[in-house]
């Protein structure tokens, strides 16, 4: 008999059929017993009777084995969508230890320890709120690919070994290469380069990104997976900007149309932008303390955000036109501020989620640039070299999908929306 997902089990009201699962919840009484049955569609009441074959099998059944059950579908009312199955056969596929490490299903709302859940990562992702996450990454990400897809996106896949340093002042991971060091990637900025330099003038990459930063925020992880785009042409920053806009709303009317429910709303075009100098006096009138002049803290990030969403009625909002000593020395500065990038970073929900510049390809001012940061020239010949031959102007950024996500679902901790997150204590699972 062919198996039937559990959320599918209604068209089928008086037949017998036979669906797959974990036993999620087991109430014994002398002559029933209820085994709420879970799939990853939902979850379906199964009901044993006495005179059932089953009846014995079910008994001494544990939860969270693995079980394949065969019975007739009845509707009713009190079952978790209106239907149950009348069990006629149980086969346990995998007996699961009775000891469960942690609880799939938790009781009086009270969580165990995200550490410890996170060492039990794969039981963890069982219960139907957490598998919930990474559907909504599914069809955010699709949302964007079809973006992609749409506006002829090439997508490239960038290697992970790099000879010299992706980002000039934040920490790297260095890894033996044979007789040499090898570099991990904070970025993969220099290959989405090199594709524009390749003449593909549209190219995006989903590709993990590894900072050694000692961080141990709620943001923060050493590894995480990036979207990354990069555009031929542009005329500056803002029109980087214009282009991650139709991203987002693409990803947003693809999460709505699956999820319903979610609280979001597809943000209106254009974003708020805000270049630096003007979040700074609003913050101060604000009366938010300033602890840095170039750049936002967490603090200042949450309080521009509220002040958007008060007066704009908007969830994102772009923050521009960076000092050069924030910005990368392939940022191209402004004509008109030279002491300033085209540099801007996405916020959403008080969030930096994105940073994106329009790059410098004119090989003398990226050396000038890179000299001026304090940096050797051998190391980025092979990227100077993207240049010498003929590169279209371009720009790009690099997005945080998890970050998004986490406020999306408005999770505690960029952890949860990560499938095995990694930061400085935890490796496993």
């Amino acid at each position: 008999m062919e198996r039937v997902k559990n959320k599918d089990i209604g068209e089928y009201v008086g037949k017998e059929i036979t669906i797959y699962g974990f036993a999620h919840t087991i109430r014994v009484q002398s002559k029933i017993i209820f085994i709420l049955v879970r799939d990853i569609t939902g979850i379906v009441q199964t009901v044993v009777e006495a005179k059932s074959e089953a009846f014995e099998t079910a008994k001494n059944l544990s939860h969270e084995s693995v079980i394949k059950v065969t019975g007739q579908v009845k509707e009713a009312k009190q079952a978790p969508g209106g239907f149950e199955l009348n069990v006629s056969n149980i086969e346990v596929l995998s007996v699961a230890d009775p000891e469960l490490p942690i609880p799939v299903v938790v009781k009086g709302g009270e969580e165990t320890e995200a550490p410890i859940r996170l060492d039990y990562r794969w039981i963890d992702l069982r219960k139907p709120e957490k598998a919930k996450i990474f559907k909504v990454w599914t069809e955010l990400e699709k949302g964007f690919r079809k973006y992609w897809s749409d506006n002829n996106f090439i997508q490239l896949y960038p290697p992970n070994f790099l000879k010299t340093q992706s980002e000039s002042g934040a920490e790297v991971f260095t890894v033996n290469y044979f007789d040499r060091q090898a570099y991990l990637p904070q970025s993969p900025q220099f290959y989405k380069q090199m594709g524009i330099a390749s003449g593909f003038e549209k190219v995006f990459m989903v590709a993990p990104v590894f900072r050694a930063e000692p961080s141990f925020t709620t943001r923060h992880l050493t590894e995480f997976t990036g979207w990354d785009f990069e555009l031929a042409y542009v005329k500056d920053h803002h029109s980087i900007m214009d282009e991650e806009e139709g991203m987002l709303v693409e990803g947003f009317n693809q999460l709505l149309e699956t999820f319903p429910d979610l609280d979001i709303t597809v943000p209106s075009r254009p974003f708020p932008r805000l270049t630096m100098v003007e979040a700074k006096k609003i913050l101060k009138d604000e009366g938010i303390p300033s602890p840095e002049e170039h750049d936002l803290s967490p603090e200042e990030e949450r309080a521009i955000a509220d002040y958007i969403k008060k007066e704009k009625n908007h969830d994102f909002v772009f923050i521009t036109d960076y000092h050069k000593s924030k910005s990368a020395f392939y940022h191209m500065r402004l004509e008109e501020e030279p002491d300033r990038s085209r540099r801007a970073d996405l916020l959403y929900r008080g969030l930096e989620v994105t940073t994106l510049a329009q790059r410098e390809h004119r090989p003398e001012i990226l050396k000038k640039q890179a000299e001026e940061k304090g940096m050797s020239l051998e190391p980025l010949t092979d990227y100077i070299n993207f240049f010498r031959y003929g590169c279209p102007p371009h720009g790009g950024g690099g997005i945080g999908p998890g970050r998004l996500v986490m406020k999306i679902l408005d999770l505690p901790n960029v952890r949860e929306a990560t499938y095995l997150p990694r930061d400085v204590k935890r490796l496993n699972p």
